[in-house]
This record gives C-alpha cells, sequence and structure tokens, in this order.
C-alpha cells in the first residue's frame, strides 16, 4: 500500500531532509509540497540536489487538495506551524517539527516562547514524538510533536540514567554543540559565514535556551520529581550535527550497563564499547545515534556523550520515523541508510 504525503514548509531545511528520505520510501508517495515565498517554483529551483525527483511544484497552503492525502509533515516555524494546524482537516494524521506541541502545559509554552497558544485542544492531544520511550502512543496518534533537536540528543543520553536512579539528580551538567542547520534557513547576520567560520560560540547561555521546556518537562517526569540542568548549547561551524557531552555522578559502569540494556533492542541507538567517544562524522546524514561512557579520573563521575545528525534523527528522520508507526509501517522502513563518510 502507497501513502500520499504532503509536506508544508518544504523549502526549509527539514522539508528538504524529509523529501530527501522519504524520495526512497517504498510506502510513501509526496502528494504535495507548501510553500510560502517558494510558492509556484519548482524543487530544482529551491534545491537543485534534488531536481532528479519527479514532485508536485511548491503551492500555497490554501491550494492544496486534502483529499486523498494520508499524513501531512509540518515543517514551519513555532507560532506559525498552530495557527496552519488547526485549520487542516480533523481526521488527517500530524507529524509537526515546530515547538508549538512540544510542551503540554500552554502556561510553559507562553513562557518558553512569548506567545499564547493558538490550538490549546489540540496541544493537549499531541504526543511527544521522541519515538524510543513514546512507541506504544505514536502508533496510535493523530497528531505527534517532533521533538526539538538538542532535546533530543540529551534525552539519549540522560533518559535511561533519571529512569534508573543510578545518577544524581542535582548535579546535571549538559555542554551541546550544534551545526548551524539547526537555526533554520532563514537569513540571520549572525550565521553569514564571516560571522561564523573560524570560531564557535556559547548562546543561550544561563538556562534560557528554549528546548529547556522540554528538558524540564521530560525529565521532571520521568523522576516524579522536579529536575532541573544545567544546559549550555553552543553553536559550531559546521552544517549538520549535535554532540552533546553530559557530566553526571555516578558509577560509570552502573552508568554504560544501564544504557547498553535500555538500547539493546533499538535499530537507530548505538552504545559505543565502553571508553570509546561517538564523533558526528560518523553518523551524518543518518537516522543513528551514537552513544558513549567515559570514566572520569573523578572516582564516582562519569561522562556521557551523544551524537546524532540535527537534521535527520534530531528532526526529519525522527518525524519519518513516528509516521511510519502511524500509518502502520515498519519503523524502520526508508531510514537504514549508513552515513555519509567522508
Amino acid at each position: 500500500m502507497t501513502h500520499s504525503i504532503a509536506i508544508l514548509g518544504a523549502s526549509g531545511y527539514t522539508g528538504a531532509e524529509l523529501i530527501r528520505l522519504i524520495s526512497q520510501h517504498p510506502s510513501m508517495q509526496i502528494k504535495a509540497l507548501g510553500a510560502y515565498s517558494k510558492a509556484g517554483q519548482t524543487i530544482a529551483q529551491v534545491f537543485p540536489h534534488l531536481r532528479h525527483l519527479d514532485l508536485p511544484t511548491m503551492v500555497s497552503f490554501d491550494q492544496i487538495d486534502w483529499s486523498g492525502i494520508d499524513l501531512c509533515f509540518c515543517a514551519l516555524p513555532h507560532k506559525t506551524s498552530q495557527e496552519v494546524i488547526r485549520d487542516l482537516p480533523a481526521d488527517l494524521k500530524i507529524v509537526d517539527l515546530s515547538a508549538d506541541f512540544r510542551l503540554r502545559d500552554p502556561q510553559a509554552y507562553e513562557a518558553w516562547y512569548g506567545n499564547a497558544h493558538g490550538a490549546v485542544a489540540m496541544q493537549s492531544e499531541a504526543v511527544y514524538g521522541l519515538t524510543e520511550f513514546y512507541r506504544d502512543e505514536i502508533t496510535n496518534a493523530r497528531l505527534v510533536a517532533g521533538t526539538g533537536c538538542n532535546a533530543a540528543t540529551g534525552q539519549f543520553a540522560l533518559r535511561p540514567l533519571i529512569a534508573a536512579g543510578v545518577i544524581d539528580l542535582d548535579e546535571i551538567i549538559l555542554d551541546l554543540k550544534c551545526a548551524v542547520s539547526g537555526a533554520g534557513r532563514a537569513l540571520k547576520e549572525n550565521l553569514l559565514h564571516a560571522e561564523l567560520s573560524e570560531g564557535y560560540h556559547a548562546y543561550a547561555v544561563g538556562g534560557t535556551h528554549r528546548h529547556m521546556g522540554e528538558f524540564d518537562q521530560e525529565f521532571s517526569a520521568v523522576a516524579g520529581r522536579d529536575i532541573k540542568i544545567q544546559f549550555t548549547p553552543h553553536l559550531v561551524p559546521a552544517n549538520r550535527g549535535i554532540l552533546a557531552t553530559t557530566y553526571v555522578k555516578g558509577d560509570p559502569q552502573v552508568i554504560y550497563d544501564t544504557l547498553a540494556q535500555a538500547y539493546e533492542n533499538e535499530p537507530f541507538i548505538e552504545v559505543l564499547p565502553m571508553g570509546e567517544a561517538p564523533s558526528t562524522r560518523h553518523i551524518r546524514g543518518s537516522n543513528f545515534c551514537h552513544i558513549g561512557v567515559v570514566a572520569d579520573r573523578i572516582e564516582g563521575r562519569a561522562i556521557v556523550i551523544a551524537a546524532l545528525d540535527n537534521l535527520t534523527k534530531g528532526s526529519s528522520g525522527q518525524a519519518l520515523q513516528n509516521a511510519n508507526l502511524m500509518l502502520g509501517i515498519k519503523e524502520t522502513t526508508g531510514l537504514m541508510m549508513a552515513p555519509l563518510f567522508p
């Protein structure tokens, strides 16, 4: 059976990544591509690397015929996404890649994103899209909220450890490096080549990054009490990839064994041999996440490092993984491609 797919926000980085992945999917066919400023243009004009694909021309959202569409990916900015999604057909399955439905508490959303939520009823309906931990709920969901790419990386490293109680919950430090594509495709002065290259910098220092809302929500739910971690993201002059280095207090071998057991049967999460640290160069362009555990020189402390591609496992690959579950397709379909190297 072939499922008909629409992508809204097809002219952005995550939209392009969805097109790349779905073009090789045996059970999905792209029937509609929606865009704002790029409406009326072809894929060849917007993304020349995809010009070999036979795809519909990008159109404005109101021009899309939703009859026959089985699932829609919304790769739109936050605030815009909720305004569009609330007007989509009620029986349409939706995977949202924005931040609009990640936080269950409308007040928390308003606090982190600076505006009141415009689709509160749908917000309560949405299932958080961290596939490995919400698989059953995603399978039966109509609306899935994709995680933030930074939030996903940090959770893969820490969530099983918090759940198992094998680390000190009041001493968690997350130091994260993210490639520039995580900031989206819109023109921004600080992302110009001359502004970004030959250096990297911390941003949202002091716990102001919006993905902190996801960490607070998810880690506290797992622990059964309020959890607040220290988190500092850094922007690095690379196109793809996230490397999350976490510093935790606990027995390194127990920490390793806990992660190895938690991900033993997960097709996309690879726990490396004890003492081996992952690299973004080994997961680039793939839906894999590599996790390493290294014992610190200070007894009773460990460093847990996670690496993934922010556009794939951190966003569009995760979205496709969730869509497979929602449509009754084998979860790994279209996602087992090897990483690009070098």
